[in-house]
């Protein structure tokens, strides 16, 4: 793959991945309107949060991670990859159907795992029913994933991106359907979500075919094929299952606190959005990419993409963290603000986003690193570093909350962030020039700092100016505008004039691939 190709496939899968956050926030935004921060919204953003958590822990995280790189290196050498593609879907669904009906059974106890301080309230009782319901979706969505694997291995991204985009319509179609007819929203809320599971599985797998890889459910082999992916998979599996362990630990400390799961997931969904759009889709095109790279022996090509993939995270990320940092209360004001939505919910989220917006660059580049170690098929070393930055992320917030309270969750998910980010970059040194930053990366680095820090200043001095306006009904939403334009006009006239970002590079680059 070109580097004006694996741009195109970046952009390809960010233009996606924004459309997708942007009918998420306006999915946020309508639920937080409608039910506000209390006991059904609480309850939603467990049932909604548990099957994803695993869905992680199966799909993107450890099965994925693990059958991508394999499948890219088949398709390359055109070893059988659809074979190999439909025994990984068959073995997968096979476990997945045995794990939710399991999951079934045991509910109360996964609910009182992840959110103990809800027992002996109504919010927990909500939460096992809701979950119940929705909890199905991890075996249509972790099936999907695989099939967007195929399609990303294959350079095929607009399907596999466009998946996340469906999900969100289909959510806010459910919102406003119960509000018309005045039926339970937080009910057609959960009822909606495996069925967009579905949805986005039957999706991803036309588009597969129309790849020429057509995935069949088959008698579930343990082949010598199977057992490799598994050996690799593990791993993965536990690496996964520390970062979701991350996750539990703020959710648990949460739940302790009044209204904290509710302000954690919104702020959550917020610093989401850039680390959806530039994060996931940097290593969403760079890992088959490096996999292929690294099984031709093309160690300069995949210096290459390592470099110019983190350079356009950076490039785009650490203004973003910087803005999520400098005018956090009016996003989540003008975006979140309206209904049952109260100013202190607001006050208190904007809190939880400028300290997650400080570990947005942290969050990005494990996405860029990583890739590094499963295109070489090793899993363990990850595996070993998120465990220490569990370690990290629960002494801080178990610490931490008799201390400052809620937000204990927000400032160890950014500082274990960084300790990962640390631990990868030592971790890749015996690598040796693939794993360098190259010269241009390096001479632009420092220079897109300094472009975020000049923005920064504009942002907030634009801010003080413009708040009267952030403030009025009907006015803010032009005025946060605005501002958002303010902040990127500013930021990439900075960084052209400085040499931080050449933007004929990535017209150029994306003129080469069409």
């Amino acid at each position: 793959m070109s580097a004006g190709r694996m741009i195109s496939g970046i952009f390809t899968v960010g233009v996606w991945t924004l459309l997708s956050r942007v009918l998420g926030f306006i999915r946020d935004a309508l639920i937080l309107s409608y039910l506000g921060t209390g006991p059904a919204y609480q309850a939603f953003v467990v049932a909604f949060r548990l099957p994803n958590m695993f869905r992680r822990f199966f799909a993107e995280g450890a099965f994925n991670l693990a059958f991508v790189p394999m499948f890219s290196k088949r398709l390359e050498a055109d070893d059988q990859p659809n074979a190999f593609a439909n025994e990984a879907f068959s073995g997968l669904a096979s476990v997945l159907i045995v794990f939710t009906l399991i999951a079934q059974a045991a509910m109360p106890w996964f609910i009182y795992a992840i959110a103990s301080g809800f027992v002996g309230t109504e919010t927990f009782d909500l939460s096992v029913h809701y979950s119940r319901i929705a909890f199905p979706y991890i075996l249509f969505i972790s099936l999907a994933a695989l099939a967007s694997g195929v399609l990303n291995a294959a350079g095929r991204f607009a399907a596999a991106a466009a998946a996340p985009v469906l999900l969100n319509a289909l959510l806010i179609s459910a919102i406003l359907y119960a509000a018309y007819t005045g039926r339970d929203i937080a009910l057609a809320l959960v009822w909606m979500i495996p069925l967009a599971g579905l949805a986005q599985l039957v999706l991803v797998w036309v588009a597969a075919r129309s790849a020429g890889i057509t995935l069949r459910l088959q008698r579930p082999r343990f082949t010598p094929d199977m057992k490799h992916l598994v050996k690799v998979a593990v791993p993965a599996a536990l690496a996964g299952g520390v970062m979701q362990i991350n996750l539990l630990v703020g959710q648990q400390v949460a739940s302790h606190f009044d209204r904290a799961v509710g302000w954690l997931f919104a702020a959550d969904r917020l610093y989401q959005l850039p680390l959806g759009v530039v994060g996931i889709a940097v290593g969403i095109v760079l890992l088959p990419d490096l996999s292929r790279r690294l099984q031709s022996g093309d160690d300069t090509g995949a210096r290459a993409a390592f470099s110019r993939a983190t350079e356009i995270s950076l490039g785009l990320t650490i203004p973003a963290s910087v803005a999520l940092m400098v005018i956090p209360l009016p996003l989540v004001t003008v975006l979140f603000e309206r209904g049952a939505m109260t100013t202190d919910d607001s006050a208190a989220i904007a809190v939880a986003v400028a300290i997650y917006g400080l570990g947005l660059p942290a969050f990005v580049l494990q996405k860029t690193l990583q890739p590094l170690f499963y295109a070489r098929e090793d899993t363990k070393s990850p595996f070993r570093y998120a465990v220490i930055a569990m370690i990290v992320n629960a002494l801080i917030a178990f610490g931490l909350a008799p201390i400052i309270g809620w937000i204990a969750p927000a400032i160890a998910t950014t500082l274990a962030g960084w300790i990962m980010v640390l631990l990868l970059g030592i971790g890749t040194r015996p690598m040796g020039d693939v794993a360098r930053f190259d010269t241009q990366l390096r001479r632009r680095i420092w220079r897109i700092c300094v472009a975020s820090a000049g923005m920064g200043g504009i942002l907030w001095s634009a801010s003080a100016s413009m708040s009267t306006f952030l403030g009025m009904a009907g006015w803010r939403y032009l005025a946060l505008a605005l501002l958002v334009t303010l902040g990127i006009v500013s930021y990439f006239a900075i960084a052209q004039v400085i040499g931080a970002i050449r933007l004929s590079e990535l017209k150029s680059a994306m003129r080469r691939n069409r």
